[in-house]
């Protein structure tokens, strides 16, 4: 795979999406009359004269937008709403499936603040069932348990406006191994475990295609985070054109053997780079030119097996620390039976979830997600298979009034070709976020265009930038943006822009988005309609 088109590939604001036929009714959110109950709907305001006339306008932008080639030959999916009175301004193909992508994790955030609360922490411990002798030996093995806490890393929280860093990559290993080293244990007779039987073993949700497990963006799914379950390979080029280029690991892991064919260009060349990796194997082969004089290139690449990779990590860290390891560095995915409960050595607390919400939604974190759904899931125990722990949102997908069907979901994440929404499924969820004790921190946690997130390079120096506040979505011929703006008159709008089978350039779905938004901000800025007492008890 060329790392040029990958790397285009996993930036939340490369991909694009596409759009077909435009309408301009203006039906309330029960227009689906076999799915909402009679009264509900004859207790419906119709739309006024002011939003059809607003509607008109944006069908019209739409249509200049949209109408044409390349944007025009895929589909698009559109509603927006008034977020206080629910009325539909407009909507198009509302009810149709589409891909979301990253949308997807505005489903799973809600989710696990509602199931577990903003103030919910992850708990990772050092753990063992042995016992420490008076001259510091621990006499059986220790094990790295881990919940699902996916900052096992040196972030540095709150998350404000960028992702910032402090220390080691490994840096919540680090903190556990001098807890330990600060107890006396000088050795362990056993084995350093990474004990991840936390979640049932599934590295790879259904829908991830092969080239995403290569990269970051599609690292293996684990109860054991270190790092984002990544490692950098740094290729730094010579001086001179013919020196060769210096490949580096870190941290350094037995995962990874690099076989290096990249050699240093003339200065005034692009460069030309290409990563393989088999499935199942250890062995990254980079080839290609870097240009003379250049700054060193970062490859941020996916651990396969992140419970492994973790022991190796911690015992290295140990011996580092002068405690002499006996046993071997060995991952474990399905607890033991032992007798007696394990003694606690150290443990990590996470940041708040509303915290690490933030940081999810503001830079699209997909490995992060999926931690989220399957601790909230964990609440009630292990599940058996895939296809039963993607039944678990079904119940609160109701609870928020999205019509059963409306949401078909296979991850957390949205990297999944496989799931599907409807635009109403997700402004139903918006909706229904707006009225919850969780929702500062959601809110909170979408992009900001033109200042943070996925967002802070789009709509800069437009209407729009500052006013939506909005979810991110790229995969493959896709491209997706849902949240709230905010008019300039006041106006609060929920709005969900899905478009599929993209076949443009990476910046001609992004521009359409950002029409869209403008025009929005623009013909619906107008004082909203206050609710009948009717409206107020619609949902």
């Amino acid at each position: 795979m060329r790392i040029e088109k990958t790397l285009q590939r996993c930036a939340a604001t490369v991909l694009a999406g596409a759009l077909s036929t435009f309408g301009t009714g203006v039906p309330h959110l029960c227009a689906r009359s076999n799915q909402k109950t009679e009264a509900a709907c004859c207790a419906a305001k119709k739309p006024g004269l002011a939003t059809k006339r607003a509607a008109a306008k944006f069908a019209a932008s739409a249509e200049a937008l949209l109408g044409t080639p390349p944007t025009s030959k895929g589909e698009w999916g559109i509603l927006i709403v008034d977020a206080e009175s629910g009325e539909t301004l407009y909507e198009q193909n509302a009810d149709k499936y589409f891909v979301p992508a990253s949308n997807m994790k505005l489903f799973t955030s809600a989710l696990a603040l509602a199931k577990l609360g903003p103030e919910y922490r992850f708990r990772t411990t050092l753990e063992t069932h042995g016992a420490i002798s008076n001259d510091g030996v621990l006499n059986g093995d220790l094990a790295l348990v881990g919940r699902g806490d996916p900052n096992l890393s040196n972030r540095k929280f709150p998350y404000e406006l960028k992702e910032e860093f402090d220390g080691p990559q490994e840096k919540a290993l680090v903190e556990l191994a001098d807890a330990l080293a600060g107890k006396g244990v000088k050795e362990i007779s056993g084995d350093v475990i990474g004990d991840d039987s936390y979640f049932p073993r599934e590295r790879y949700p259904n829908g991830w295609e092969i080239d995403d497990m290569v990269w970051e963006y599609g690292a293996a799914v684990s109860a054991i985070v270190v790092d984002d379950n990544t490692v950098a390979l740094t290729l730094t080029p010579g001086d001179q054109p013919g020196n060769p280029v210096q490949a580096a690991v870190t941290p350094a892991t037995p995962d990874f053997a690099v076989e290096n064919d990249v050699s240093t260009s003339a200065a005034d060349v692009k460069s030309d780079l290409t990563l393989t990796r088999e499935p199942g194997a250890n062995l990254v082969v980079v080839k290609g030119t870097l240009p003379a004089k250049s700054a060193p290139r970062k490859l941020v690449l996916a651990i396969e097996e992140p419970a492994q990779h973790a022991a190796v990590l911690l015992k290295r860290m140990l011996e580092e620390r002068g405690i002499r390891v006996g046993g071997v560095a060995r991952a474990q995915h399905v607890r033991t039976e032992s007798s007696g409960e394990p003694i606690v050595l150290a443990e990590h607390l996470s940041v708040p979830l509303g915290e690490a919400v933030k940081l999810i939604n503001k830079i699209s974190q997909n490995l992060h997600t999926e931690m989220l759904l399957r601790t909230a899931a964990r609440q009630s125990g292990p599940w058996a298979t895939t296809e039963d722990l993607m039944k678990v949102p079904t119940d609160f997908y109701a609870t928020a009034g999205i019509v059963p069907g409306d949401v078909i979901q296979t991850d957390a994440s949205g990297l999944s070709r496989h799931d599907l929404v409807t635009p109403r499924a997700i402004v139903t969820l918006l909706g229904f976020a707006q009225k919850q004790p969780w929702f500062g921190p959601y809110y909170a946690s979408l992009p900001v265009a033109g200042q943070d997130g996925t967002l802070e390079d789009r709509m800069k120096n437009t209407p729009a930038a500052g006013r939506i506040h909005a979810k991110t979505g790229s995969v493959e011929h896709v491209r997706t943006l849902s949240g709230f703006a905010e008019t300039p008159g006041g106006r609060r709008l929920i709005f969900s822009f899905l478009s599929n089978n993209q076949g443009g350039k990476s910046h001609e779905a992004a521009d359409a988005l950002t029409g869209l938004c403008v025009a929005m901000l623009e013909e619906f800025n107008v004082t909203p309609p206050k609710r009948t007492l009717e409206h107020k008890h619609l949902q």
